[in-house]
């Protein structure tokens, strides 16, 4: 029997290989299912099943993809309707993948078709627990998303539900047996997860808040106290996950069209497509196309694409590194935007090349911040971390813009006046920048390495204690 967990940073999420006997089991697979495929025939065995934990909200799962091209059965818990062929399992079912058993438990609670699989080995042990987004390490899912879909559902009722299934069917299983949950830190299916992917339920019981003592009351109260709002873009890509989407190979065919910078000009002023630049955050400031804005693919992309761009049929031009287009057209399915139709040839290089005009956004280091404030004090500064970072530690009189929700925020910021953006390491404070670059404003002044730089100068007030945060 193999075991073998498919982590992927971008969006903190674990899918599942498991093989026995010549016969292979996905656990919510990404959007991009060919590795799994070449996976399975280099190890001569065939996909019988992919087992889905629940809709996800968080990204689009690659099922149907992976069940068309393979012939595999998608298996979801009980209460799933999903619009395309799939087995329904009920409450304890089993089934029989090699000398191994996957038993299905439901865990209503995360969303009400949620459920846990249980992995016995030839022997009758009981060895793993696929939990999806119901136990994870450190934390339990959130349970404020299944309301987005169904009105009848209050996150109170769903936390609820979610107590039953930890308490009836989670707790009482063996202490040694090892948690594979569907996410770990930095997702934002919960807000407590830790950085480790896999543990024992023994290890769980002892740490993690939500399975200490308590009773169901203080239960509700403590996993629905501090949720942030969810992105927009995840009853979307639930609906996508219920509904069924195009095939990643017809995304992929589109999205990697190649076009000369006479073209993609012509492309970007005849369909409105949104100019996506995922080069690196200097690497855009020194020079880059009107009007494009910045998201770095070698930062967390995928879901702040999805936070930052509203409309998941949004065409999109995409400018990038030379050979890092289908990387990006890919991961930008991951969370449901298959819109893209093409990206610049030769990038930017070939963009200047061609004679057509490029701007730039002012980027100085913190030292030079330092210089200047002294120079002017009370220079106006943008924090643009979310508000838990800026409590922790934050120059003093900085305005804190959460980029999260900058879209409530832009009435906030002058047009006329100069004002200085930062975050923490650099990468969301030029996607600010550009994002108001794009909207008219030209007085902003990025700051390089962010809080981390301002910190590390020693030539600022700052209060409080920072706390480093992924970008």
């Amino acid at each position: 029997m193999k075991v073998e967990q498919i982590y992927t940073g971008c969006l903190a999420q674990g899918a599942y290989y498991i093989e026995s006997k010549g016969e292979v089991a996905i656990i919510d697979p990404l959007r991009e299912v060919k590795p799994y495929i070449k996976k399975a025939a280099a190890n001569h065995a065939t996909i019988k099943y992919v087992f889905e934990t629940h809709f996800h909200a968080d990204f689009v799962s690659g099922h149907i993809d992976l069940a068309a091209e393979t012939g595999a059965t998608i298996v979801y818990g009980p209460t799933a309707k999903p619009e395309f062929d799939a087995y329904i399992a009920k409450d304890g079912e089993t089934f029989t993948l090699g000398d191994c058993t996957i038993r299905v438990i439901h865990t209503p609670g995360h969303t009400m078709e949620s459920a846990c699989y249980l992995l016995i080995d030839e022997k009758g042990k009981e060895k793993a627990l696929f939990s999806g987004d119901t136990l994870f390490i450190g934390d339990v899912g959130r349970p404020d998303l299944a309301q987005k879909i169904n009105n009848d559902l209050t996150q109170e009722k769903l936390a609820g539900y979610l107590y039953d299934s930890l308490h009836d069917k989670i707790l009482p299983l063996p202490d040694d047996i090892v948690i594979y949950p569907a996410h770990g830190a930095g997702s934002a299916c919960g807000k407590n997860m830790s950085t480790e992917t896999t543990d024992t339920l023994g290890n769980q019981k002892k740490y993690n808040y939500a399975l200490q003592p308590m009773s169901k009351a203080e239960f509700i109260t403590a996993v629905t106290e501090g949720l942030t709002p969810p992105p927009a873009y995840f009853p979307k890509n639930v609906l996508m996950n219920v509904q069924g989407y195009e095939s990643i190979d017809s995304v992929l065919e589109h999205g990697t069209q190649a076009l000369t910078p006479d073209v993609f000009e012509a492309a970007a002023n005849e369909t409105g497509a949104l100019m996506l630049d995922t080069r690196s955050p200097q690497d855009f400031a020194k020079s880059f196309i009107p009007n494009s804005v910045n998201i770095g693919i070698d930062g967390n992309f995928a879901p702040w694409v999805g936070a930052l761009i509203t409309d998941i049929k949004q065409e999109i031009l995409i400018i990038a590194d030379e050979g890092r287009e289908e990387e990006i057209v890919t991961r930008l399915a991951r969370v449901g935007y298959d819109k893209a139709i093409g990206y610049l040839k030769g990038g930017i290089a070939a963009w200047q090349k061609a004679g057509k005009e490029t701007d730039s956004i002012e980027s100085i280091s913190a030292d030079e911040l330092a210089r200047r404030m002294e120079a002017e004090p009370g220079l106006p500064v943008i924090d643009v971390r979310r508000e838990e970072e800026y409590t922790t530690g934050h120059l003093l009189n900085s305005k804190n813009l959460a980029l999260d929700y900058i879209n409530d925020h832009i009435s906030e910021v002058d047009k006329n006046k100069t004002a200085y953006v930062h975050c923490a390491g650099g990468y969301r404070s030029m996607v600010f920048n550009s994002i108001l670059r794009s909207r008219g404003y030209h007085n902003l002044v990025d700051i390089q390495g962010g809080f981390k730089a301002i910190e590390a100068s020693g030539k600022f007030f700052i209060t409080g204690k920072a706390t480093p945060v992924s970008e």
